[in-house]
């Protein structure tokens, strides 16, 4: 794992948005930044779990939540700029975004890759990581320190056959981190990375993996060292990078 030990209140004042925060990953790096003094704003496609998420925080006595249900796979331009004005009237400035939303697809040969399925997958997984970064970039400016975080996977830095538009997702996402840390250095507040979890105890990696163990794989807890580094102050210098969230 990555060895950081995050200090109290490291988060504090901060206002970060996470999405797929509703389970997995996404619900874990919600509570821990709440945990470390962030306001968090909670998105994704079900309203029940990211309202079980705000109770969790409520019940931490961290700062109140807010939950914004948003379906990535439907999502349009209008969508995006009403969830703009919507952060911008509640909160003012975004100091942080975890873009951890998405979706697997099949394990299949490009063969035989249903096209719809490939729509889906780069919709999810790419297109609305832009299109949310665009939108929000304006509120990004506006606060002293801004971190984005992208979900990196270990297909997107070496091609494995059947992971399709999963893997080929990842390699642009990859790409477009590093371009938009290229874009902002030297000119903006705005630091840019990506983070690889790794074999994770989460549904994703059960549907990927349905003959493995689950329980030989660590916790989202576990790797959460990497996601407070990154979104904290301790990583001001710290852009363009793809990092390892298990070492």
């Amino acid at each position: 794992m990555f060895n950081y030990t995050a200090p109290e209140q490291l988060l504090k004042n901060k206002t970060i948005l996470v999405t797929g925060a509703g389970d997995g990953i996404g619900r874990t790096a919600a509570l821990t930044y709440a945990k470390y003094g962030a306001t968090v704003i909670l998105l994704g496609r079900t309203a029940t779990k990211l309202d079980a998420v705000y109770d969790e925080i409520e019940a931490l006595g961290a700062p109140k939540a807010a939950t914004l249900p948003f379906d990535l796979l439907s999502s349009g331009e209008a969508h995006y700029t009403d969830l703009t004005n919507i952060i911008d009237s509640e909160f003012g400035q975004l100091d942080g975004l975890l873009h951890n939303a998405s979706i697997l697809g099949m394990r299949t040969s490009l063969e035989n890759y249903d096209p719809v399925t490939w729509e889906s997958v780069m919709k999810v997984n790419v297109t609305a990581s832009f299109q949310l970064t665009q939108a929000l970039l304006p509120l990004l400016h506006r606060s002293p320190s801004a971190s984005i975080i992208f979900t990196s996977s270990s297909v997107g830095k070496k091609g494995h056959a059947y992971w399709g538009a999963y893997s080929i997702s990842k390699f642009a996402t990859e790409g477009m981190m590093e371009i938009l840390a290229d874009e902002l250095e030297n000119t903006s507040n705005i630091r840019s990375n990506a983070i690889n979890p790794g074999a994770t105890r989460t549904a994703m990696r059960a549907a990927a993996y349905p003959g493995e163990r689950p329980e030989k794989n660590p916790l989202p807890l576990d790797i959460m060292p990497l996601y407070l580094y990154l979104m904290g102050k301790d990583s001001l210098e710290v852009n363009g990078q793809s990092l390892n969230a298990q070492q």
